[in-house]
């Protein structure tokens, strides 16, 4: 494969990423439970949105890419599309991948290649995506009885999805064994300062047979996909 391939493999797998967890942010408009989180979720939506335009254009035409493929083209990690669920889920969610976003833009910022604008700029973004995550992972976990085990059963049923996004991915020229060793730091630490238990199961699981990155996606993608897609493909070729 050539280089240019390479960068079009990475671009759409992280273009797929934002895509698809914009898209299940965007689900909680009107659905949050303080109007604060609902300026929230929309922001941080936005901003997975505007990172997902660039990425998506560098692979192709970023409206075909987000509006005409079918599940199986998609290439996004299957954290990404895991149902909001209660709002402690929807957080769990966001700590897991915008702790690994984070580290993962720091690291391409930092280094001349195809990524470093993007990433420059959208390591500023995601600084404020976990820190959010963050400050609500201590809230839920560290308040009520109900909030803690809230807490920690989204983080124990999300656990199994978080070793995909150290797996190899072409174009991408990281020591992925570091990048997932500071993220586990990382992660235990918020965890423990929330008074939750860092969950015990495997975190291959969700992908040894396969995986988001090769097309192969859970349930809920699909009606998450068909709902998406459905005004586009509805009326194709018309102008707005």
């Amino acid at each position: 494969m050539t280089t240019t391939t390479h960068t079009h493999t990475a671009a759409l797998a992280l273009g797929d990423d934002a895509l698809v967890l914009s898209h299940r942010l965007g689900e909680w408009m009107g659905h949050a439970p303080v109007l604060e989180e609902e300026v929230a979720l929309a922001n941080i939506a936005l901003d997975l949105l505007g990172q997902a335009r660039i990425l998506l254009s560098m692979a192709g035409d970023e409206d075909e890419l987000a509006y005409l493929r079918e599940e199986r083209a998609f290439r996004n990690l299957q954290l990404v599309e895991q149902p909001n669920g209660d709002f402690a889920h929807t957080i769990a969610r966001q700590l897991y991948f915008s702790t690994y976003q984070h580290l993962l833009y720091a690291r391409l910022a930092a280094v001349e290649g195809p990524f470093t604008g993007l990433a420059a700029k959208a390591v500023k973004e995601v600084a404020y995506h976990r820190d959010h995550a963050e400050q609500w992972t201590l809230r839920l976990g560290d308040g009520t009885e109900e909030s803690h085990e809230r807490m920690q059963r989204a983080c124990t049923a999300l656990w199994r999805f978080t070793g995909e996004m150290f797996a190899p991915l072409d174009g991408l020229d990281l020591d992925r064994s570091e990048l997932e060793s500071v993220w586990l730091e990382s992660v235990r630490s918020v965890l423990g300062r929330a008074g939750l238990a860092v969950p015990e199961g495997s975190r291959t699981g969700a992908w040894s047979a396969g995986a988001g990155r090769e097309g192969l996606h859970t349930e809920s993608f699909g009606r998450m996909l068909a709902e998406m897609q459905h005004l586009h493909r509805s009326h194709p070729g018309a102008s707005w």
